[in-house]
């Protein structure tokens, strides 16, 4: 199968995020997408420190907005899912699926 980009459960799960909110991923939507989808409550700072991890290995880009006065003149920073991430995505789904494969009579098919 080549060279694998396997991401970490929570690096999927913001990847997979950033890909949900579309142009509208930045912080806050990333974690809302995570918590509603998952149930699973996300800390700030997990979160940021992985956006960050993920920029640094290629596979997202942030771009900087202009600062709002309703953010204390702070920019809001957006993330994109570049194309090495979506490979990385592509690969992680399909070394889970592989492993899942001939486990259907322990864990079933749902």
């Amino acid at each position: 199968m080549g060279r694998h980009s396997f991401l970490g459960e929570f690096e999927l799960l913001v990847m997979l995020s950033v890909l949900h909110a579309g142009d509208e991923a930045y912080g806050v939507t990333i974690r809302e997408a995570i918590e509603e989808r998952t149930g699973r409550a996300v800390s700030r700072g997990a979160l940021y420190l992985t956006l960050e991890r993920l920029a640094e290995k290629g596979y997202l880009r942030g771009r900087l907005a202009d600062p709002s006065r309703a953010r204390g003149h702070r920019p809001r920073k957006y993330y994109r899912v570049q194309r090495a991430g979506l490979r990385a995505i592509r690969d992680s789904r399909a070394t889970v699926t592989q492993m899942w494969r001939g486990l259907e009579s322990v864990l079933g098919k749902g």
